[in-house]
């Protein structure tokens, strides 16, 4: 084991998926030359050439159907999206190419890519570069959406992502690159779809993903100084989500509070209420209560962005809620 940053982490996972595998190949802005906007691919372009490290013109559109049109044929493209935020622009490949060939060509073809960047708020970079589209991609069959919390997460599920046959889109908190944790030094993948629980309490279950986590676990450590005991869920995959281990935790806990950085209307945490309101129902000993970004965009001003996300005082007073304590 040993400590490395969330952007090292990628960068380890794409270059020995790169040297295991010819196929694979990275594509974005400024992924090879300027070794990548936020250093993840650095040193990439040294190693293996300007045929598998490739810049790309600020043209998502153009770039994201020339990797459909390569993973279609044979090819494990890495497309990189300089933010999410600018995936809108090459949304119709995303959905309507990537996410849908296999089953418009009976099974013909597979489209084994994988679309990735940084996803939410940043601090003051204003509107257009501070949202979260993870619940719109995951609302689209045939895509397989990913949002890690952790170097370790991050790697293994993306060396996950480049070998599945399947599109996925790998979301990566933006606030997060420099962000350390321990890693395996020895190879090693994490399945898609399982979640983890990473702190286990009785109390009440707290459920999240990506940068999110980071404010549930300040949460919990002040929690716990009260004799509050959580089970705290990382979800990890967001399509599909682990619903097993959610509500297994539920029917241990009775009580469930879900934090998402994303607006309210038709969110993760929206999907998550409903079904643990139909499958374990009877074990809730109080309404679920769910924690999201505010029901706007995002200003520039700094005030508003610490109002406008989830924060460990509303978590604390969420589960406080649940369990009926003042």
């Amino acid at each position: 084991m040993r400590e490395i940053a969330l952007r090292e982490a990628l960068r380890e996972a794409m270059n020995e998926e790169m040297r295991r595998d010819d196929r694979v190949f990275l594509m974005g802005e400024e992924v090879a030359e300027y070794n990548g906007a936020y250093k993840v691919s650095q040193g990439m372009l040294a190693e293996f050439g300007e045929k598998r490290v490739i810049d790309t013109p600020i043209a998502e559109l153009g770039f994201a159907g020339i990797a459909v049109g390569a993973a279609m044929n044979g090819l494990r493209p890495i497309c990189e999206f300089m933010t999410f935020n600018f995936s809108l622009v090459a949304i119709d490949q995303v959905i309507n190419s990537a996410a849908k060939i296999n089953s418009m060509s009976n099974g013909q073809y597979t489209c084994p890519i994988v679309f990735r960047g940084p996803t939410g708020s940043a601090g003051q970079l204003a509107q257009q570069h501070s949202q979260n589209f993870e619940n719109w991609y995951a609302n689209t069959p045939g895509l397989k959406v990913i949002v890690p919390s952790t170097p370790a997460d991050a790697k293994g599920l993306l060396k996950s992502a480049i070998r599945d046959e399947n599109p996925v889109i790998f979301m990566e908190s933006e606030q997060m690159y420099g962000f350390k944790g321990m890693v395996p030094s020895e190879e090693y993948l994490i399945p898609i779809g399982k979640a983890e629980v990473v702190v286990s309490g009785s109390d009440a279950t707290l459920v999240s993903f990506g940068k999110m986590m980071l404010i549930c676990h300040e949460a919990v450590v002040e929690l716990a100084k009260e004799g509050i005991s959580i089970d705290l869920i990382d979800l990890r995959t967001i399509r599909p989500i682990d619903y097993d281990t959610v509500i297994a935790s539920v029917k241990k806990t009775n009580r469930l509070v879900i934090v998402e950085e994303a607006w309210p209307l038709a969110s993760i945490s929206s999907e998550i209420s409903h079904i643990v309101q139909r499958r374990a129902f009877d074990f809730l000993d109080a309404p679920i209560h769910r924690i999201t970004t505010q029901d706007t965009t995002l200003p520039y001003g700094a005030i508003f962005v610490e109002t406008f996300l989830p924060n460990v005082k509303q978590i604390i007073e969420a589960v406080k809620s649940v369990l009926y304590r003042p």
